[in-house]
């Protein structure tokens, strides 16, 4: 069974950066495609990026890119989001999300969730 783990998240003033982190276990992560998503309440789950873990081919959201950047690291089986130039309007629980092969940017493509991580942007 793929389980997703999520930490990094906090409070941090606009501007400020933060890096997440996704630990994945119980799959062969070459064969997936993994996203980060995010979700206020009384909201649906947005796309924020996705990564590939195969071949490394990124997408990003338009509302993050330029300031986000996703990555990974396969001898971890860990994958990043780096968010820089924080706003208020990023604050949002952040969910890391594994599915098979081809990443795509709709949230009911994705099998495993983790258990999302708050981060909170201050003005």
């Amino acid at each position: 069974q793929v389980q997703l783990v999520e930490s990094g998240g906090g409070l941090v003033q606009a501007g400020g950066s933060l890096r997440l982190s996704c630990v994945a276990s119980g799959g062969t992560f070459s064969r997936y495609g993994m996203g980060w998503f995010r979700q206020t309440p009384g909201k649906e789950r947005e796309f924020v990026a996705a990564i590939s873990w195969y071949s490394g081919s990124t997408s990003y959201a338009d509302s993050v890119k330029g300031r986000f950047t996703i990555s990974r690291d396969n001898a971890k089986n860990t994958v990043y989001l780096q968010m820089n130039s924080l706003k208020p309007e990023d604050t949002a629980v952040y969910y890391c999300a594994a599915r098979p092969w081809i990443p795509t940017a709709w949230q009911h493509d994705y099998d495993y969730w983790g258990q999302g991580t708050q981060v909170t942007v201050s003005s």
